[in-house]
């Protein structure tokens, strides 16, 4: 058995906890893809066995994610989880804060939070930093595609929409967004409503799936989650491939979605009519 759940994850359950209910339910080593912390919900790619190795081509996708930012101070987490280290008496209108939105479009400068699973010496930033560890994180390119303020939904608080690449701290936009309107911000709410091709519309939360008597319905196929074009094998190329013996059949240069007659075997690439199987699901 292998492929991915689309698992919504709720408030005030853990990463780990959600992953922990398939594999419970299937009795197989899982692991997920964009881990979400605790107060955030939405959408948690969780993959089955070996499916979990598609992951590496997964991780450059698109997310969406709609978030709430609240303007007049800022924590030591960058969310409202966290202990205050700041305040300010300005807060921004909307009109201000959509003035420097296009700042943060296209590929930008982002230090990233420190109660963070950002690695500094081995460490996690957020073990560091419950510890008490004083640190640095340098600042990394990042990508976001869009990014709106929706409107405003409560005292001192914006909901805003961006849709990004892999990588991208949305507590560290809270926190440079407020900077730029001249004020402090955290993160108060984050949902994140897509991930690649996984999307909230069709995604499975975790009381349905613990809950189903036929869990295996909400498997998707791990052909299913990357886009290279198709490149069936025949029995012997496969079984040369097998063997390690590795034959120029003129495959054009690029990568594949590798199949042993119908069934999916993996990513391969090509290379001056060489293919090499990167990534086994087989």
């Amino acid at each position: 058995m292998k492929g991915f759940i689309n698992l919504i994850k709720p408030k005030g359950m853990s990463s780990a906890y959600a992953v922990t209910a398939v594999k419970k339910k299937f009795n197989l080593p899982c692991g997920h893809m964009g881990t979400l912390d605790p107060m955030a919900e939405g959408v948690l790619p969780v993959g089955i066995g070996q499916a979990s190795r598609l992951f590496q081509y997964l991780l450059d996708k698109e997310k969406t994610y709609v978030a709430r930012f609240k303007f007049g101070y800022t924590t030591d987490t960058l969310d409202v989880t966290g202990q205050t280290v700041d305040t300010t008496d300005f807060v921004p209108d909307i009109e201000k804060i959509r003035s420097v939105l296009n700042d943060f479009v296209g590929d930008i400068s982002q230090v990233p939070p420190k109660y963070s699973a950002k690695c500094i010496d081995g460490k996690r930033g957020y073990q560091l930093a419950r510890k008490g560890v004083e640190f640095e994180l340098q600042p990394k390119t990042v990508t976001v595609l869009s990014a709106e303020c929706l409107g405003k939904v409560g005292d001192n608080e914006f909901e805003f929409k961006f849709v990004v690449k892999g990588g991208t701290y949305i507590r560290s936009l809270a926190r440079d967004i407020a900077i730029s309107c001249g004020s402090l911000g955290v993160m108060s709410a984050l949902n994140r409503t897509s991930c690649g091709i996984f999307d909230i519309k069709n995604g499975v939360t975790v009381e349905e799936f613990v809950c189903s008597c036929d869990a295996e319905k909400f498997i998707i196929p791990p052909e299913k989650t990357i886009s290279f074009e198709n490149l069936v094998l025949t029995n012997e190329k496969a079984t040369k491939i097998l063997n390690g013996v590795y034959e120029n059949h003129g495959y054009r240069d690029g990568v594949y979605r590798v199949y042993n007659q119908e069934e999916f075997w993996g990513v391969g690439e090509a290379k001056d009519g060489v293919l090499r199987i990167k990534t086994y699901v087989r």
